[in-house]
């Protein structure tokens, strides 16, 4: 079980890596902190509508296997031992 509860750590660390990253690549939508970081020079790099469909759906893959992995490693915690 050592070896599961390993992989799974390693897995949660790199999918919140991951989910962070994607999640401050999004566009924003308005002022405030997410015009602060990119100023005008990320505004001509975010342009496509596809790429940030792209984005979103990759953010959604991401989030779903780092919930998965919260779960498995709640299970694994609880009935494990």
């Amino acid at each position: 079980m050592t070896v599961i509860m390993i992989i799974c750590q390693v897995l949660l660390v790199i999918t919140s890596l991951l989910l962070i990253g994607t999640v401050l690549l999004h566009k924003g939508k308005g002022g405030g902190i997410s015009d602060m970081f990119g100023g005008g020079i990320s505004t001509s790099m975010r342009s496509s509508g596809v790429a940030e469909r792209n984005l979103n759906r990759i953010t959604i893959g991401v989030a779903l296997i780092w919930f998965v992995v919260i779960v498995l490693i709640g299970l694994l915690t609880k009935f494990g031992a």
